[in-house]
């Protein structure tokens, strides 16, 4: 697929007008993690919904209580929803590093939902720091990109680059393109699982799912190893495409067993020296989903930990 934009959608304009529309209203949200979302769920609904209430806590609306224009582009993107009290939005919009994103509103329990939560901010900062040092790439490349918030962001922090989204999930391409299109940026999409053979890259970024069992949700099943398998799979797979001088930067958990063994990051230990990579890795946070932990998944682990691992070839 060419490394530009796809001819647009009447779905994704009226979506990235959307968020143009709630940007220019000065609006901002920071989406929480799923339990702090159902508390907010579980409190009265208020007598007149805000713009945060519709499109950041996904509270049910009236058609008054919706600007027409937005109302009309909620419409025509095909994100407007009937509900027993009159309208919902089937699209969330939250701000990372001061930019408005599109991705599915809560809850987000559908196969093939587009999740936005903590992880995204924690994996945006890692970027951030990560591009303040050494050369600006060339070319990004995105695995699973789900709303596009790592490689737009990264595309915007290292202008001129060549970037490409990719994920399994047709549903988050969408979403994407018209992210892409409200940050004015040409990106490749590309629907793939992992990441396909081709050329080597300067950047390879991945947020994985990474939770143990089998939700059936693209966004968070992350296969054995106590969900981590997705995750070294990933890194097998960038490691073999990176420039001289590439990074492989990866944002994902880590369930650290019984007795303070962290799987993942041996695993990846031994891949860097296999391949001849330098290996940066470290916990971000050492105790995330505490509540998976009581699944039967996570039988023999002590905690899961949020990890940061960056592969780089010499050049």
């Amino acid at each position: 697929m060419p490394h530009d934009m796809l001819p647009p959608s009447a779905q994704a304009l009226a979506l990235s007008g959307l968020l143009g529309a709630l940007a220019a209203r000065g609006y901002a949200f920071v989406t929480p993690t799923p339990s702090a979302c159902r508390r907010m769920a579980e409190r009265p609904a208020p007598a007149r919904p805000t713009l945060r209430d519709i499109f950041g806590w996904s509270r049910p609306f009236g058609r008054s209580d919706l600007p027409p224009d937005l109302f009309a582009l909620l419409e025509e993107s095909g994100q407007l929803a009937t509900a027993e009290a009159g309208f919902r939005s089937r699209v969330r919009v939250s701000a990372v590093h001061g930019r408005l994103f599109a991705h599915s509103a809560f809850p987000a329990t559908a196969p093939d939902a587009v999740f936005l939560g903590p992880d995204t901010y924690r994996f945006a900062d890692l970027i951030h720091r990560e591009l303040a040092t050494g050369p600006a790439p060339r070319t990004i490349w995105d695995i699973g990109a789900g709303a596009g918030v790592g490689g737009l962001l990264a595309g915007l922090w290292a202008p001129g680059a060549r970037v490409t989204l990719s994920d399994v999930n047709p549903a988050a391409l969408a979403m994407a393109e018209a992210n892409a299109r409200h940050h004015g940026c040409a990106v490749g999409l590309v629907r793939a699982e992992g990441l396909p053979p081709g050329e080597e890259l300067d950047l390879i970024l991945a947020n994985p799912p990474y939770v143990a069992g089998a939700s059936g949700r693209h966004y968070k099943d992350g296969g054995d190893m106590h969900g981590a398998a997705l995750s070294l799979a990933w890194a097998e797979q960038a490691s073999a495409r990176l420039a001289p001088g590439g990074r492989f930067v990866m944002y994902t958990g880590s369930a650290i067993l019984d007795g303070g063994v962290d799987a993942l990051g041996e695993a990846l230990r031994t891949l860097a020296d296999r391949t001849d990579r330098q290996l940066r890795y470290g916990e971000l946070d050492p105790d995330v989903f505490a509540s998976e932990l009581r699944r039967q998944a996570y039988d023999g682990v002590e905690r899961i930990a949020a990890v940061a691992a960056v592969l780089e070839r010499e050049r």
